[in-house]
Formats: structure tokens, sequence, C-alpha cells
């Protein structure tokens, strides 16, 4: 029995969702901006599938949605957007952000700095929690706009994002969120936690790859992604993929309807736990992070002395599909950023592996998780390594 625990990389689509995309790709397959009927038959699915993702993330009906390629796209457009809306036409110079973000905020951020952007990473402390007072010490007259994450995608940690919005709100400030991991795993309410911007995969919720989007609340200021036809209200030229547009839109539905079931009644968080326990046996193990606050699917685990890739690798020969926290892709031994900010040391940098879950997970693939780890743990003795 294989056992897939990769989720937050990437989830398999609900077969309930290809059903739905199927008729897109031979059947009705007009262009959605042709005005004949064969183009003009795609409009009624196109248009639920929006109502999905409107009530999906709570959205009013002025405000925006407008279908990306995926989250990193979003993510892109908000920040360079804000470069070019408020700081290369504006007077502000400033963003904040966190130093746990997700490499499509902090790789952007770090390409404006070489533009003369200023830009700061609020820290999170061992806990991997960031006060949302920070974001309100941290907000200057010239400050363009706030991107903190709603749920870190290694730890599954939530961010203050209500109180966050709030002092948003209250400065003026632009307030966007990633929201790629949060979605279908806990509630995310956009009018209700005063959020402005937020991004998301269909990927990370059932739905398919290389579609995702970009919610922008009625008033945010922020210049078109890709310039040419008026697909997407003219921010996003381009044709629409509107097989990816409606099984996004049934995900979401899913997505945020059996999160009752499926999260709200426990179920994930039940296997997640009892996954937990059982690797917590391991001598000189900890969960990265704490086990409070946190998606209920998600957990980093570290035990001492032994390498993240290490454990991967055998992870991967006995079935087991999850992912590491390290990021050692050279021979400096590089600790994964995420780490060293919640202030591991220099041995729990290098040793994280994080097993993420969905709802198609079930107890017998849990406890057959659970059967192999000790027996892939148990050829594992502590031995201190040391990196420069």
């Amino acid at each position: 029995m294989e056992v897939y625990l990769d989720n937050n990389a990437t989830t398999k689509v609900d077969p309930k969702v290809l059903e739905e995309m199927l008729p897109f790709f031979c059947d009705i397959y007009g262009n959605p901006n042709s005005l004949h009927r064969f183009g003009a038959g795609t409009h009624p699915k196109m248009l639920e599938a929006l109502d999905y993702l409107y009530e999906g993330i709570g959205a009013a009906d002025e405000d925006d949605i407008v279908i990306t390629a995926n989250a990193t796209e979003a993510n892109n457009w908000v920040i360079k957007g804000a470069w070019i809306e408020y700081i290369l036409n504006g007077n502000k110079n400033h963003i904040i952000t966190s130093e746990v973000e997700h490499p499509a905020i902090t790789a952007t951020c770090r390409f404006l700095e070489t533009q003369g952007v200023n830009v700061t990473y609020l820290e999170v402390n061992e806990e991997g929690v960031l006060d949302a007072q920070s974001v309100k010490d941290a907000i200057r007259e010239d400050t363009a706009l706030v991107s903190i994450m709603w749920a870190n995608n290694e730890t599954g940690k939530l961010f203050p994002v209500k109180e966050i919005g709030l002092i948003c709100k209250t400065t003026g400030v632009p307030f966007h969120s990633d929201a790629t991991q949060a979605i279908g795993k806990v509630k995310v309410d956009v009018q209700a936690n005063d959020v402005d911007m937020i991004s998301f995969s269909a990927h990370k919720f059932h739905g398919p790859k290389g579609v995702g989007g970009l919610y922008i609340k009625k008033g945010v200021s922020l210049p078109p992604y890709m310039h040419g036809g008026e697909q997407m209200g003219g921010r996003r030229a381009g044709t629409v993929d509107v097989a990816s547009m409606v099984g996004m839109g049934k995900a979401m539905q899913m997505a945020t309807n059996t999160m009752a079931i499926a999260y709200e009644k426990n179920h994930v968080g039940m296997l997640r736990d009892k996954l937990e326990k059982a690797i917590l046996k391991i001598p000189d193990t900890v969960v990265i992070g704490g086990r409070e606050n946190r998606t209920p699917n998600t957990t980093l685990i570290s035990i001492r002395g032994v390498e993240g890739e290490s454990m991967l690798w055998d992870l991967n020969q006995n079935g087991i599909g999850a992912s590491t926290g390290s990021a050692c892709a050279s021979e400096d031994l590089e600790a994964n950023p995420v780490m060293n900010a919640f202030g591991s040391d220099s041995e729990l940098a290098h040793t994280g592996i994080r097993f993420s879950l969905s709802r198609f997970n079930t107890e017998e693939q849990i406890t057959n998780a659970v059967t192999r780890l000790r027996g892939i743990s148990s050829s594992y003795a502590y031995t201190p390594k040391k990196y420069a």
C-alpha cells in the first residue's frame, strides 16, 4: 500500500472535479470571447464557477476574482503591482512581509530590493507565530503594501490575519495574504478579516494544476498583469482556460462544503494526530512550531541527528510520500530559512520532514504508514552532525 502524505505540495484531482471539466475539452470548446453559440455555451458554467469561488472565500459581489495560472503568478502580480502603482508611480517605497513566506513572495521582494525598494521581513518566534503588533510597529508613511500568509506551507501555523487586517484597514495600507495553504483546511473569509487581496491555487484543494486566482477587493488599485484583450475585465489578458476554471470552481465548492465533514469534524486532524503521536515516540523527536494554532492536516517533525533528506529517501523506498523541510541543495548544507526563523539549532535546521494529509487519506493508510515509520526509525541511531 502506497501512502501519499504530501498534500501541501499538491493534491489529487477529485474525480467529481474531473467529471465537471471533461465536457470543456471536446464538447463545449468554443472561445468564451466569441459571439457565436459555441463560445456563448461556455458562459453558464464559467459564471457558476465564479459563484463558487466568491462563496468559498466570502467575497462581495462588487469585488473581483481574477483567474491566474497559479498562486505564484498572483503573488508576483500583487508585489510587483504594488511596486508599479504605489512606488514607481507614487511616493511610497516600503513593503512589509514575514521572513517565513513562500518563495513566491520572498524572492519577488528580494528582486524589488535590487530596484531600490525597502522591504521589512518580520520575525516570528520559536513557535512560528507572528505578532500582529509587529506589523503595526513596522508600518511607515511610505508603506505601500503588507503581505502576510494565512497559513504556513511547512508547519501549517496560522497567522493573525484578522488582527493584521484591522491594523491595515485603520492605517490605510493595502493588505494581501497568500491563502494557498488555508483554503479547504480552515475557513477563509476575506470580508470578516478585512483582507484586500488573497492568492490561491486550485491544486492545493483537489482541483487541477495550472490554475489559481487572485481576489481583489473593490477599490484596491492594481495595474493589469498582462495587457492585450479584455479578458478578466482587462486585468489579465489571454483566452481563459475554461476547463480549468470550471474545475477550480467545483473544487472550491467541494472543499468549502466538505470541510464541515472532513475538517471541522476533525477526521483529517485525528489522522494527523495519530501519525504525529506515533512519530513522537521516536527519541529526540520534536514538532517544529508546536502543536497549536495550525491547519489540521500538517505536521513538520524533526528527528535530531537524522538528516531530512535521508529520512525522505527511506520513506520513499517504503512507499510513503512526504517532503523535507530541509533546503540542503548544495555541499554547503544551507539550512532551511523557515527552520532558522523558528530558532531551530544547527542540527534540527537540517532535519525537518513535513507530513500533510487530505480528506482522501484513510485510517488504514495512516496505520500502515505508522508501522513502516517505526521500522525505518529503528535503523537510525542518534549521531550528532556538525554543520558549517
